[in-house]
């Protein structure tokens, strides 16, 4: 169901649905981004780590949050554009890891066109093993119904 700013109260939780994250998805993250650090993909180097194994970049957790935020579709026609993320990595994702965030609207905030708002939710994503693996902020600017 499609929401727009006015729909949105302050402490107002979704839960998006889950997705495993892959190690098809590491690799392509990896060519799409440029970034090869051995962390990500090189088990070898990785298993010397405090992980033991590879880890998902970061950016692609937050990637795959966000895909998951537009299949809930409570936003999708009613978004006007990102203004801002901010976000903290606590745990890692490791291939194989099911992830799946909770919105929590944090602020509302009218502008100067009454057309429309800034909507800040804090996320929290969790991992299959009920574990904090990170967490943020998403700020949108989010078109009004009337």
């Amino acid at each position: 169901m499609e929401m727009y700013f006015d729909d949105f109260s302050i402490g107002d939780e979704m839960i998006s649905p889950r997705r495993t994250v892959t190690e098809t998805d590491m690799v392509q993250f990896a060519g799409l981004s440029g970034d090869y650090n051995p962390l990500h993909v090189d088990e070898v180097y990785a298993q010397q780590t405090p992980y033991k194994t590879r880890v998902a970049h970061g950016l692609l957790s937050v990637a795959v949050i966000t895909g998951l935020q537009s299949q809930m579709g409570n936003v999708n026609g009613s978004t006007l554009g990102l203004l801002e993320i901010n976000w903290k990595f606590k745990k890692g994702v490791i291939p194989g890891d099911t992830i799946y965030a909770k919105f929590v609207v944090r602020d509302k905030k009218e502008t100067s066109k009454p057309d429309r708002g800034v909507l800040t939710r804090n996320v929290y994503v969790i991992n299959q093993r009920d574990e904090l693996v990170s967490e943020g902020e998403i700020v949108l600017l989010m078109k009004k119904s009337n």
